[in-house]
């Protein structure tokens, strides 16, 4: 795996380190990769206690100083990263080591917020939600994990939450029915650069948009917002600001129609790619996601993401990226940072090994709720398939546990407790099915 060209640790302590390290994520990195048979929570807990052994290792050198980011610090970054996918992999969501790679992306996506000056109260609440999800993870943190974790998480929640905090206040700023406004023309500049990418131009769709825009713009008196007394909305000037913004990336979108210069087509391509497959996940990753799978987009989106000089890319010549191309990129970047925070926050606290009996009953469930918002079935009869199902996967548990192998995967408490629901909604339906047919025999 390659590692960013950072200096190597002078230490001779640090250098044995290291190699412990780069043996341990190549481990992991392996593990990730087999797709031969499911990931093992004892597989996954050896790694992590031979991490958190060189963690307090060098904890003992450093003594709390540290005298500067070297490949030490890349490599076990990237050891955390993995390890806390593999613990999302494994179904323990609320263990302190899944918090790492939520909370870096949480970070990220707060560092182009505030980079973009673009949010809305729908993005900070989300951001919120999951910190304080984070907040109770740590605060349930046991001694089983390491402690310069816990600290580590602890450090960059609070940052986090400072960030957060200072955004909320730039949203405080503009008067409620502003907000509304600001809101809308969010959505719009991010359904112009969602048209903007996609494989055939979308010429229609860009023009509806612009008519929105120029309907936002024609409610405007005299260039302002105004409320209904005619008094000019606080944050007026900053909300005018965005729309001339959207107004011009539009007709930017419209003339470009998609075209990339060849200097920067790689990098959108790769992007392009990305933001692609994180999409189809987003919405089959319920059967299809591996956690782990995450670890190569971040790592590829952190690599072009990082790349930028002064906060754009330049070419091999050395020349900026023209707005249009610049907009272009970070727009891919944003929305795939996008998709892993949701599909981190979409983990289920259920091994993947469960995962299918996990969906199967979760498919089960949502047809018998429908079934029975939509008046229930007319005879028991038509609950047999649902039965049926219901158990033979009962029957697939060893001693009250779902087993595979040998093993007892993570998530046995979430799976029964799906189970008991399903067999709770179909015993409803059952009861009322059979008071239907009395009744009828009664008449």
């Amino acid at each position: 795996m390659e590692t960013p060209a950072v200096p190597m640790p002078n230490d001779a302590r640090e250098q044995q380190i290291l190699e412990k390290l780069t043996v341990i994520r190549d481990q992991l990195l392996l593990l990730k990769m087999d797709r031969t048979k499911y990931i093992r929570t004892q597989d996954v807990m050896v790694l992590y206690e031979q991490l958190v052994e060189q963690v307090k290792l060098l904890n003992e050198v450093r003594k709390g100083a540290h005298p500067g980011e070297n490949r030490l610090d890349k490599v076990l970054e990237s050891c955390f990263q993995l390890v806390s996918l593999f613990f999302m992999t494994i179904g323990r969501t609320t263990d302190v080591p899944a918090a790492y790679a939520l909370t870096s992306t949480v970070k990220r996506l707060l560092d182009h917020l505030t980079e973009a000056g673009l949010f809305s109260p729908k993005d900070l609440d989300s951001l919120s939600d999951t910190l304080g999800r984070l907040d109770g993870i740590l605060e349930n943190a046991n001694a089983q994990h390491s402690p310069y974790l816990v600290e580590l998480l602890s450090k960059r929640e609070e940052l986090c939450k400072t960030m957060l905090a200072k955004l909320r206040e730039k949203l405080d700023e503009l008067d409620k029915p502003l907000q509304n406004i600001y809101e809308r023309l969010i959505s719009i500049m991010r359904s112009m650069s969602l048209a903007n990418t996609k494989t055939k131009f979308a010429t229609s769709e860009v023009q509806k948009l612009q008519a929105k825009l120029k309907e936002i713009d024609e409610s405007r008196v005299d260039g302002d917002f105004v409320d209904d007394q005619g008094n000019v909305l606080r944050g007026s000037d900053r909300v005018s600001e965005l729309l001339a913004r959207c107004l011009r990336w539009s007709d930017i979108v419209s003339e470009r129609r998609g075209q990339i210069p060849d200097a920067f087509r790689t990098k959108y391509e790769i992007l392009k790619g990305v933001r692609n497959d994180l999409e189809k996940l987003s919405i089959t990753q319920a059967w299809s996601l591996r956690e782990t799978d995450l670890y190569d987009f971040q790592r590829e989106l952190d690599k072009i993401d990082e790349s930028r000089v002064d906060g754009n890319w330049v070419d091999d010549e050395g020349n900026p990226a023209e707005l249009y191309v610049q907009r272009t990129l970070l727009y891919l970047i944003r929305r795939s940072y996008g998709y892993i925070y949701y599909l981190m926050n979409s983990s289920e606290p259920v091994s993947e090994a469960l995962l299918p009996v996990y969906n199967q009953l979760q498919t089960l469930k949502r047809c018998l709720v429908e079934v029975k918002n939509s008046g229930g079935v007319s005879s028991v009869r038509e609950l047999y398939p649902y039965s049926m199902k219901l158990n033979s996967i009962d029957n697939m548990r060893v001693d009250g546990k779902f087993m595979v192998g040998n093993d007892i995967p993570e998530g046995q408490g979430s799976v029964s407790e799906l189970l008991a629901e399903c067999f709770d909604l179909s015993y409803e339906l059952r009861v009322a099915a059979e008071e239907l047919d009395n009744g009828s025999a009664d008449s």
